[in-house]
Formats: structure tokens, C-alpha cells, sequence
């Protein structure tokens, strides 16, 4: 199935235009002509059949016939995690979170961070296009960058746990996450956060976990908390 993303379309859409983009994508790649079927989701757990009406490779049309709703997870994943100082490196874990099951992300400014500017509209594409290769019919909520000392005041659902390498008294995550569970997983950058943020951490109830016995990259900790609470939530 090859897997087209529209935010706009609702279960009461009858009709829909395609962007040049996609339409050519459809035509050239795809070779799909009148009658063919694509297949459509908004991102909001809906997936949608439509009939092409016309193969254009400018500007296809297509008619809705028929439409299925998944129904979301009954638990939340949102991980919070610190930009990587090679952009491309935060990149692969948005895209491979969104394949194994995320939820929510929050790129958070720490202390040692190294890069505090992100590229929101970039990320947003990569989330899409992983939804959409991964056939998930749910696009991960792509937070604005918050700084630590801003996020870790702010009432958080579920259980909170903080990832980090500091040789304190830890519990391995995948001991206490609870399936079925709302969860917030806090990861560092590569310097790891500050002593105060882990305090400061601690005071606001997130829980000090580890995530097995090596040093992980930030990025590769993100994916190996993703896994985990999906795993987990099997």
C-alpha cells in the first residue's frame, strides 16, 4: 500500500485534490490512471480508499469510497529529548520513532546542549513521511523546543522517568514501566544533563532509570526508550 497524507480531509470528505507533488508521484511513479485506487490518511487515525477520478500529472482528483477509523492506543508515549549536535543524528531517531510507535515529541534545551535551534518544518516532513511509509494512520505531535527548567514544572500525564548517566541509584526502565500507561521519558544531550536538571528533576517526581549497561548516543537512548515501551505495551 503506498500511504498519501492530508491533514485536511475529514470522514465527511467526499472529494479530494492531490498536490502537484503527489499528483506526479501517482502518475510517474506509480503509474495510476481513472478507476485506480490510492489510499489516504489525515494523520488522525483515519484511513481513506479513493477512486481516482483524474490521473493528472499536474492535479489528480480522486472520490472517497470508503473510509476505516482506528482507534488510538490506550496509553501515551511522549519522549522528550535533546537536539543532537549533528542534525542528521535527530533526524534518524523522528523517523524511527515514528516507525515503532510515538505519540508526542518535545525537543528540550539543556544545559550542555550543544544545539539550541531547530528546524520544526523539517522534522514535521520527516514525521510524515515515516508515518506514512510505516502505514500509520496517527502523525506524532511535534512539540516547540522548551527549555528543561520551563518543561520540567509543567504537569506531566502518567509516569515520568528521567534517562541519564550519572552513577546514582537507577532502575532498569523496562522494569517500571506499566503497560497501558501514559509515559514521559526525559533523554540529555551528549554532554548528558546538568547535576541541578537531575535534581531539579527529581524534586518534580521523575523517576532516575537506566537504559542497560553501555553508554548510549542520545539519539540511540530515544530509540531504545521508544522500543522498550512498546515492547512493553505488546
Amino acid at each position: 500500500m503506498q500511504l498519501f497524507y492530508n491533514p485536511d480531509i475529514t470522514e465527511n470528505t467526499a472529494q479530494l485534490a492531490f498536490s502537484r507533488e503527489e499528483s506526479r508521484h501517482i502518475v510517474k511513479v506509480l503509474r495510476k490512471s481513472n478507476g485506480d485506487t490510492v489510499f489516504v490518511t489525515n494523520g488522525k487515525g483515519w484511513l481513506f480508499t479513493a477512486e481516482l477520478n483524474l490521473a493528472d500529472i499536474k492535479n489528480c482528483l480522486a472520490t472517497i469510497t470508503e473510509k476505516t477509523f482506528q482507534k488510538a492506543r490506550d496509553y501515551n508515549i511522549h519522549l522528550v529529548v535533546a537536539p543532537t549536535k549533528m542534525n542528521d543524528r535527530y533526524e534518524w531517531f523522528l523517523e524511527k520513532a515514528t516507525e515503532i510507535g510515538i505519540d508526542s515529541i518535545t525537543p528540550i534545551i539543556c544545559d550542555h546542549s550543544e544545539r539550541k535551534v531547530v528546524k520544526l518544518d523539517r522534522y514535521e516532513k520527516i514525521l510524515q513521511a515515516a508515518m506514512k511509509q510505516s502505514l500509520h494512520y496517527y502523525l506524532p505531535i511535534l512539540n516547540a523546543p522548551i527549555p528543561f527548567k520551563t518543561f520540567i514544572t509543567k504537569q506531566q500525564t502518567g509516569d515520568c522517568f528521567i534517562a541519564h548517566c550519572e552513577e546514582t541509584d537507577k532502575r532498569s526502565l523496562k522494569q517500571l514501566i506499566k503497560p497501558k500507561t501514559d509515559l514521559t521519558i526525559l533523554i540529555g544531550p551528549e554532554g548528558d544533563f546538568s547535576i541541578k536538571e537531575i535534581e531539579l528533576a527529581l524534586k518534580n517526581n521523575f523517576i532516575p532509570v537506566t537504559l542497560g549497561h553501555t553508554r548510549l548516543r542520545t539519539e540511540t537512548a530515544a530509540i531504545v526508550a521508544c522500543h522498550t515501551a512498546a515492547l512493553i505495551n505488546e
